[in-house]
Formats: C-alpha cells, sequence, structure tokens
C-alpha cells in the first residue's frame, strides 16, 4: 500500500508539473524557409532533422526522459504488462514463416515463451522430428539482433539466414549447411534480409553493396566464395533529378519456372517497377533486361508457371482484375483479363498463388469477409471454394507451381489463424496445425460490429467495433481509433482495451483493396468515423483516443491537425508526420512511401495538403499526444516527430501533456518484452486520456 502512495504521488507530482517542465525542454528554432512553386514554406524545426546537432541531441535526450517518467507512473500500465505476459505463457509454441521445399522439408520460426526472438527449424514432412538449426543468439551479435528473413534453396540442403538489428534494415546475410548445421564462411553486407536461389542450388541473389556502387545493388553469390567477388547484375534506374538517390532499394526475384530473372526497383509506392531478363544472361557482363512492369500500368501483385505471368492491376478497376500474359513474350498492354473486377470484393494482390492445378486468389468484402477462389488451367471460369470456416482474413501458402499443395490460414478479431492443408482432388480441407491452440476465456463476452460509415460526400467506409456484451451506448465508454492496415488480424494485448470498458474501432479502406493509408483521403474518413460514433453515442469527443504506426501515423496527425477538439488522445508511432519535407529533402526519393511527388506542382500541393506538420496552428487546444521514433530507422525518419513534436508543444496552450519518446516506440522484429512496453505505453496512455478510472491517480494534483 505505501508503494502504491508513492507511486501516485509520483505520478501526481509530475502531470501537475506538465507546462511548467515542457517549457524548460523547448526545442530549438532553426527556420527554414523554402520557396515550391511559387508556395512559402516555413520550418521552423529544420534543424531536428540533423541528428549530429549536439542542441537537438539534448533536447531529444531530455524529452525522452520526461516521456518515460510520466509513462512509467501511469497507474495500471504495469497490470497491462503482466496480462500481456499471461497471454504470451499460454502459448506453448509460435510458429511463422513457413516454407516447404520440394522435398518436403519444413523450415520455419519458433518462439517459446521465453524466448526474446525467434530460432530457425526444420522438419521432414509435417509429422517430422524437430531440428533447431540456427539460433542467432549463438553468434553473439547482441540481443537485438534477430533472423529477419530465411529462405531455403528449392532441395532444402542450404538455407540462406538475413540477420539484422532491431529497426534497422540493412544486415547481413549468412548461409547455413542443413545437413552439417554449419556456417559457410562468407558474411554478405545486405540492404534487406532477402534472397532468392538460382534453380541449380548453387547461389542466390540478393540487395547489397559492390565495390564499384554506393547505393545497393542486386548481386549475384555463389556459395562458397568470398563476397568481394560478388557480381553486380541488377541497378535501380539514375533518378532524374540531380543529388538524389536513384531509389529506395532494389531486388531481384529467380524464377525456375519461366527462367527468368525479375528485378524490382522499391520506392514507387504501391504500383510495381519490374524488368525482367533470362537468368542464364546473369552470367555475363552485362545482362539485357527489358521492362515488365511500370507503375502507371497499376499492377500490384504478380505470380508465374512455365506458361503464364499473372497479375493484380487496379487500372480502371478499383477492386481489381486478374490479368495473364505468355512468359516467352510478356506485354501488359496485350495481356488477357483472367478474373474480371467484382463490383463488391476485392482482390488481395498478396493471396495470389499458382499451383498445379490452376490459380487460387483472395477476394475480400469491405476489408472485413475474405473468401477464396480458383480458376483451372483448362478453363476460365471462377470458383468459389467453401471455408472450413467464416474468415476475415486469409493466406496463403504453395510449395511450388508444379504440385498441387495449398495451404490456408484462416483469421478473425476474436481467434486466432487456423491453418489448413487444402485437397483439391478431394475438395477438402485438413487441419494442419503448427503453432500451439490457445484459449482465452477472457475474449468470450466480446463481440464485433461490422458498419458502413456514410461519408459527407457520398459513399461509405468500413468500420470494425470491438466491445463487450454489455457495453452502453451512452457516450461515455473510451474508444481507441485506428487505422486497419493490417487488414483483420487477432491480437490478445490489443483486446485488453474493450476489457477496460472501451471499443475498438478499425477503420479499413473505402472498399478497394489499397491500404487506407494510401489513399488521399484517409484522414477524412477518420475523422468521418470518429464523428459518427460519437453521434451514435459509442462515445464523446473527450473520451476518444486514435493511433497509428509508419503510413498510419499520418493520418493521425493530419486528422489530430485538422480536428483537434474532436480528441481526446493521439498516439503516432514512428510516424510520417513532415511527407512534403520527406520528398524534397536531397537525400530522399521523389516517390518515398508511395504518397506523392514533389517534382510537379500538382504533386507538391497534394503533399502539402497531407502533412500534419505544417497544419499545426499556434495556440490551439490540442489533446494530449504520445509520439515515437525509433532512432535505428534506416531512412533516417526519426526527424519527423520530433519536429512535430517541438511544433505541437509550442502550439497547444491545452496544458494536455505532448509527450515524445525518441526510441520509446518498438519495431516489429524488437524483442518481445519491447513490443509489449511499447503496447502497453500507448494503451495506458490512451486509457489514462480518456478517463478510464483504473488509469486515473487518486489525487488532486490531477485535478
Amino acid at each position: 500500500m505505501k508503494h502504491a502512495y508513492v507511486l501516485l504521488a509520483a505520478f501526481g507530482l509530475l502531470v501537475s508539473s506538465v507546462r511548467a517542465q515542457q517549457r524548460q525542454l523547448v526545442a530549438p528554432l532553426g527556420p527554414v524557409t523554402d520557396t515550391y512553386f511559387g508556395v512559402k514554406v516555413t520550418d521552423p524545426y529544420r534543424n531536428l532533422e540533423n541528428p549530429a546537432d549536439p542542441a537537438g541531441q539534448a533536447w531529444q535526450k531530455a524529452q525522452a526522459a520526461y516521456a518515460r517518467h510520466i509513462l512509467d507512473a501511469i497507474p495500471g500500465r504495469q497490470q497491462l504488462l503482466e496480462q500481456m505476459q499471461s497471454f504470451e505463457n499460454r502459448k506453448a509454441t509460435a510458429v511463422t514463416s513457413l516454407v516447404v521445399t520440394d522435398n518436403n522439408r519444413y523450415f520455419y520460426l519458433k518462439t517459446r515463451p521465453l524466448d526474446q526472438q525467434p530460432k530457425l527449424y526444420c522438419r521432414n514432412g509435417y509429422g517430422g522430428a524437430e531440428t533447431l538449426l540456427f539460433d542467432p543468439a549463438s553468434l553473439a551479435l547482441g540481443p537485438e539482433w534477430h533472423i529477419a528473413k530465411f529462405q531455403p534453396a528449392y532441395d532444402g540442403s542450404k538455407v540462406v539466414v538475413g540477420l539484422r538489428e532491431n529497426g534497422v534494415a540493412a544486415g547481413v546475410l549468412r548461409v547455413l549447411d542443413v545437413q552439417a548445421k554449419r556456417l559457410y564462411p562468407e558474411k554478405l553486407a545486405a540492404a534487406n534480409g532477402e534472397a532468392s536461389w538460382l534453380p541449380d542450388n548453387s547461389g542466390f541473389v540478393y540487395s547489397g553493396w559492390s565495390s564499384s556502387s554506393a547505393t545497393p545493388q542486386v548481386l549475384l553469390h555463389r556459395v562458397g566464395t568470398a563476397g568481394s567477388q560478388e557480381q553486380p547484375v541488377f541497378s535501380a534506374p539514375p533518378s532524374p533529378k540531380p543529388g538524389r538517390a536513384a531509389a529506395i532499394c532494389v531486388g531481384a526475384r529467380l524464377d525456375r519456372d519461366t527462367r527468368l530473372a525479375y528485378g524490382v526497383v522499391g520506392g514507387t509506392g504501391r504500383y510495381l517497377h519490374v524488368d525482367y531478363a533470362p537468368i542464364v544472361a546473369l552470367a555475363t557482363p552485362a545482362a539485357d533486361w527489358k521492362p515488365l512492369f511500370r507503375p502507371e500500368q497499376e499492377v500490384t501483385g504478380f505470380v508465374t508457371d512455365e506458361q503464364y505471368i499473372y497479375f493484380t492491376t487496379c487500372r480502371n478497376a478499383p477492386h481489381q482484375m486478374i490479368m495473364r500474359m505468355p512468359a516467352a513474350a510478356p506485354d501488359v498492354a496485350r495481356a488477357e483479363v483472367l478474373v474480371s473486377e467484382s463490383p463488391t470484393e476485392a482482390v488481395l494482390a498478396a493471396q495470389l498463388k499458382v499451383t498445379r492445378d490452376g490459380l487460387y486468389f483472395v477476394r475480400c468484402r469491405n476489408g472485413v469477409d475474405a473468401r477464396l477462389y480458383f480458376v483451372a488451367k483448362a478453363g476460365p471460369a471462377v470458383e468459389p471454394i467453401e471455408l472450413p470456416e467464416p474468415a476475415g482474413s486469409l493466406t496463403l501458402a504453395t510449395k511450388n507451381a508444379q504440385c498441387s499443395d495449398l495451404w490456408v490460414q484462416c483469421g478473425g478479431w476474436l481467434r486466432a489463424g487456423q491453418r489448413y492443408r487444402y485437397s483439391a482432388a478431394g475438395h477438402r480441407f485438413m487441419p494442419e496445425p503448427l503453432s500451439t491452440h490457445v484459449q482465452y476465456p477472457e475474449f468470450a463476452n466480446l463481440t464485433v460490429e461490422e458498419l458502413l460509415v456514410p461519408l459527407p460526400e457520398g459513399g461509405n467506409v468500413p468500420l470494425s467495433l470491438l466491445y463487450g456484451n454489455s457495453l452502453a451506448r451512452n457516450g461515455t465508454a473510451p474508444v481507441l481509433l485506428s487505422s486497419a492496415e493490417a487488414g483483420v488480424f487477432f491480437s490478445p494485448p490489443m483486446l485488453l482495451w474493450p476489457l477496460q470498458g472501451g471499443v475498438l474501432a478499425m477503420v479499413h479502406g473505402r472498399g478497394g483493396e489499397e491500404p487506407q493509408a494510401m489513399q488521399p483521403t484517409a484522414w477524412k474518413d477518420l475523422i468521418a468515423c470518429a464523428e459518427y460514433l460519437a453521434k451514435q453515442r459509442y462515445t464523446s469527443p473527450g473520451r476518444l483516443a486514435i493511433s497509428g504506426r509508419g503510413a498510419g501515423g499520418l493520418l493521425v496527425g493530419r486528422a489530430l491537425a485538422e480536428r483537434p477538439e474532436l480528441f481526446g488522445a493521439a498516439v503516432a508511432e514512428a510516424a510520417c508526420l513532415n511527407p512534403a519535407r520527406q520528398a524534397t529533402a536531397a537525400n530522399e526519393t521523389d516517390a518515398r512511401a508511395g504518397f506523392g511527388t514533389a517534382q510537379n506542382q500538382a504533386g507538391f500541393r497534394a503533399l502539402l495538403d497531407l502533412d500534419a506538420y505544417h497544419h499545426l496552428r499556434p495556440n490551439t487546444r490540442y489533446p494530449a499526444v504520445l509520439l515515437t521514433a525509433s532512432l535505428n530507422d534506416p531512412r533516417g525518419m526519426a526527424w519527423q516527430p520530433a519536429k512535430f513534436a517541438a511544433r505541437l508543444q509550442a502550439s497547444t496552450v491545452s496544458g494536455k501533456p505532448v509527450l515524445f519518446g525518441p526510441d520509446a516506440g518498438a519495431p516489429s522484429d524488437a524483442p518481445r518484452q519491447k513490443q509489449r512496453e511499447a503496447l502497453a505505453d500507448l494503451l495506458a496512455f490512451g486509457l489514462w486520456q480518456t478517463g478510464v478510472p483504473a488509469f486515473q491517480p487518486q489525487s488532486a494534483a490531477m485535478k
């Protein structure tokens, strides 16, 4: 009890002095005015873009310490952490990233309750004995290093393992001999953890740096040779603007079915920029790469078999259609429509799979109702496949295009994904679980409500609500409103919000497959949903919190800047909050994250309209805000939430806290304890600011 009083007193003291302390933490100014297409844009905190600036470093350090003190002292935060740990302790094993090779060898990442990072395992067949292949801790690189990606050779004899430090895209590739469980000597510096094997399993391509280029290229590596002998085989085209990087990233995929190599240029947003060349040509000094897809063709994904290249496109088809073209003479202009656009369901580009029997694909209605379809190689008819259970999301996996094997994972808001093996011959699903099945009786009284929220300009936006059966529609429930960038997913830690008597609200994109944050109207949709929830008496403005990460954080910042009176709290994690500057900075590419371009007047004005930083207004009553960043961010993006926090702290007159925690957030690849702590910060901060009693100190200092 004494400890509780001390905690409450400390918390009350910290919070009552929010305004005084933040006056002592005033960010150093470094104003710069730029002119773009006749528009003058003043940036008062340009200096915070420089990570080496001593004044900026001191300010960020002080902000981090202040935010940490406040967050750690919130009553109820520790209990959230304990509940999250309890959820994890129930699951003996969690298996992800399964790859099945030609010889039916299963490779996967597995995490046990005490593991902070997953380890690589394999087994021969589904029922085979499990073998631990690789534990990243064995290399003694440090606790922040983990397996980012892995790719076994077609014959299962070797595995490329991509290792990287948390929050950092670049890392190192190691090659593992599966039989001997021994690492080959080469250590390859890689721009990411991905690799694609040659058809004969003798080597692979990956994105890295050659001695002749300072920007990433696709390199060809022969297993057992030194990295210094790497041969560049694909590079991004040069930027049309002097001083700009050529591209965010490049990659390649080697396809043994079409015998083609596909070079992919990153940084073009949602739409693909892909070239192709014969795999055999990679051994020559200069392969003849030809265009396959360009962004203006609005292609979002593709798969292949020995005869065709199948691809999804939303050009003149918002819900997407599926087309195909001969691999021997690919030409998008001459491609045939295989699956026409549906008026009510959107094709999911990431769930396009080819087997010996034909093409499988997934369509989704309103982002929450996923359905499986099949087109046989013998005919063009689209055949719906009845699922073993209703699915909010579907994830498909195959072995290769020469086999009939298909695995399907069904997911929902209130249950973990169930994994099945589908028999095309028998038209039946057989359970084939890999992770431990866990019961969550706490969620038995939660319900899901799927809504279509009307928009002022016409049309509607899908909204999913998760709350307890006893919820009273009297305007008092705390609501956490977020963008459903990941679609329908099961997250026991996030369900702690409705267990506190609140409503978890997830906004989906307007009908199409496109992620909501990529839609220019997305932040307005967030506002429309907030207004709807208040009007329908689920909540009221002071009890409504919004949250988002990365591109989803852009929506949070923009909605917050536009309608500050609508929200009681906002949390933006590692958010893109200054896209206009992002697209014009000398070290950035023009199409970063797909938000637009600064190369023409219309594009720049669109970027400026999305820019939350430039929409903050002085002397405005803003709600409480928590901003996080990752100092390990490989793109140098930590300056965006830093600048936003500085300007917001200088602009608000509400007296509500504006907390900035550099490196307080946790990327998805962080150790599990750090992920739990970051999520506990988000939930506790939101529950505190939306008035939930268990998160309020019983102190007059809070009045």
